[in-house]
């Protein structure tokens, strides 16, 4: 108790010493201030145009931004933004692969319905927690290809969003890997040829440590989608009848998503020179809208043997998929 009586005492003493330094400082400032009032009086009126700006208070520092999906993880789903229309939410539906599969013209022909919200580019919501902001009644959407393949993918966006409806787009898995491919080649020039890298020892078995070929087994990646979502969560759209009949595809994936049937084949006419389906105008907007010099690149030529090998690597692991999605998509 003395120890306390002790400290208690000293923080009384240093109360007081601190309140008499106070009024001091108190006094002193009255006479500072008004001696500062009159020079500034004086410089204003007896030296205009020569006196220095007047010193400003430093702008506030604002705290740092709590990461986005920091704040995701942690909130209630229908996060009200801060300002302009609409709340950000997690996405009712997603698009999940594949990549080169046809996911960007799917996303861009659906941007074209007034009830879907999406980003053009693949926020990685579940990565990033980036979303755009949507009215009661409109469906948040994400593209993001990469999901469909990640292991770890369904075991969280289930945990985040167990009813979330899941888009995949596939085609065949030959020509995605062409195509896969090709895209890698215009950003890497001296990448060794498509052959050296599907197969090893020339022709010998399939690399399916390659990304572009592991990608094309479809069945094998639904399997662990399957352990945490029903097969009813999912569509599966043709990436072949998205180039051949965009309006049809376009419209399961409306009904799917619960949607009125917006768009329709009145929005799209055929590129003959990109060889992909394009959107017309819309009323009051500039000229019709293609993809990007991107989609609908030539694809290098690939001998006919080693198309024919990966033909048959891949037909055990189609017809498995065709089973499990009940859908024949018509690659053999």
């Amino acid at each position: 108790m003395a120890g306390s009586g002790g400290l208690g005492g000293g923080a009384g003493d240093l109360q007081g010493a601190g309140t008499g330094q106070g009024t001091a400082l108190r006094a002193l400032r009255a006479p500072l201030a008004l001696v500062v009032l009159l020079l500034s009086a004086y410089c204003l009126f007896a030296l205009p145009g020569r006196c220095p700006p007047a010193a400003r208070a430093p702008a506030p520092v604002p705290a740092p931004a709590e990461p986005p999906h920091t704040s995701l993880r942690l909130r209630a789903p229908g996060l009200p933004v801060a300002s302009g229309p609409g709340r950000r939410r997690f996405p009712q539906a997603l698009i999940v692969g594949v990549k080169k599969g046809g996911t960007r013209a799917l996303l861009e022909f659906l941007r074209l319905h007034p009830d879907v919200r999406a980003l053009g580019s693949e926020p990685h919501f579940f990565d990033r927690g980036l979303m755009p902001r949507t009215l009661d009644g409109q469906i948040t959407m994400e593209k993001t290809p990469s999901y469909f393949v990640t292991q770890e993918a369904p075991r969280r966006i289930h945990g985040m969003s167990p009813d979330t409806k899941l888009i995949v787009v596939v085609r065949n898995p030959v020509t995605r890997a062409i195509s896969d491919y090709a895209q890698t080649l215009s950003k890497t020039p001296g990448l060794p040829s498509f052959r050296a890298l599907a197969f090893r020892h020339g022709l010998g078995p399939v690399d399916t440590a390659w990304s572009a070929v592991r990608i094309g087994l479809y069945a094998q990646h639904l399997d662990n989608w399957l352990r945490y979502f029903p097969l009813s969560h999912f569509l599966f759209v043709s990436g072949e009848r998205l180039v051949s009949d965009p309006a049809g595809e376009v419209g399961r994936v409306q009904d799917f998503l619960g949607l009125k049937r917006v768009v329709t084949d009145k929005h799209f006419y055929f590129n003959a020179t990109k060889g992909f389906p394009c959107l017309k105008k819309a009323q009051g907007s500039g000229r019709p809208r293609c993809l990007g010099k991107s989609k609908g690149r030539p694809h290098p030529r690939v001998p006919e043997a080693v198309v024919q090998r990966l033909q048959a690597f891949y037909r055990p692991f189609n017809r498995k998929f065709y089973q499990m999605t009940g859908q024949d998509f018509g690659w053999d």
